[in-house]
């Protein structure tokens, strides 16, 4: 591509949400905007199919075609593109193209906020461990009437051993009787069912109340929406430096 080809740098920032144009020609001109890691001048053109853009390293999806879609996914949904037991999958729930997939995943027996794109690169940022994004649940338990107890509790917080190894400590608490809230930044399959089983207080009922800095309470069982420039731009910046030191 040559330097007469492409988008304006700062036409694509504005459009993606941080700010007019002049804010935007700033934000180059402070060098604080990357082009395929490398730091952008003021004029530089971008090709939107391929380049990658980042502000304060967080990345901003450039081409025309990204969608993201916030879905609330109901109980029996499987967080999969297709399922070989012809179960229904979260992308029937959303509109056929362009092609999205689900960022991590609930289980079929789960619920709540399911965030899908096209967004390559924002997806694995999102789902890697190095940049260690919260996840906040409310857990619904099989607990005498008392609740879940402090021992239990402790343990959890601390980490569990698991079949596949310990569990990062999480942030748990009790916000009424045998409803626990948790907040983790692991992935692993079922962890926070294993992890109750593991402390002898079944789950009945799990519900992703937020991911990262993205929720809505408004949302409906199945309902989906499209996220606002602002929620991708928040949730860009939410990972845009690893918080763990791995490759």
């Amino acid at each position: 591509m040559t330097t007469e080809e492409g988008e304006r740098l700062q036409k694509i920032l504005s459009v993606r949400g941080w700010g007019s144009r002049r804010v935007c020609e700033d934000l180059i001109r402070d060098g604080r905007v990357t082009v395929n890691g490398q730091v952008a001048q003021l004029g530089r053109r971008v090709d939107v199919e391929h380049d990658e853009v980042e502000v304060d390293g967080a990345p901003v999806g450039v081409r025309p075609d990204y969608v993201y879609y916030l879905l609330n996914k109901p109980k029996g949904v499987v967080s999969t593109a297709k399922d070989t037991h012809d179960r229904q999958t979260v992308v029937e729930l959303v509109p056929d193209t362009p092609r999205v997939y689900p960022v991590g995943r609930l289980d079929a027996d789960s619920e709540g906020m399911l965030l899908l794109t096209n967004d390559g690169v924002l997806t694995h940022r999102l789902t890697h461990p190095r940049w260690e994004v919260d996840k906040e649940y409310l857990v619904h338990v099989d607990a005498p009437e008392s609740g879940v107890s402090e021992s239990a509790l402790r343990k959890l917080r601390n980490g569990i051993e698991l079949e596949d190894g310990p569990t990062m400590p999480a942030q748990v608490t009790q916000v009424q009787s045998g409803v626990l809230r948790f907040v983790i930044h692991e992935g692993r399959n079922r962890q926070i069912r294993r992890m109750c089983d593991a402390v002898g207080y079944p789950v009945t009922r799990l519900v992703r109340t937020r991911i990262a800095t993205l929720t809505d309470r408004s949302l409906a069982p199945g309902a989906w929406r499209h996220l606002s420039i602002d929620e991708v731009n928040a949730l860009a910046q939410a990972v845009s430096k690893p918080r763990k030191d791995t490759i």
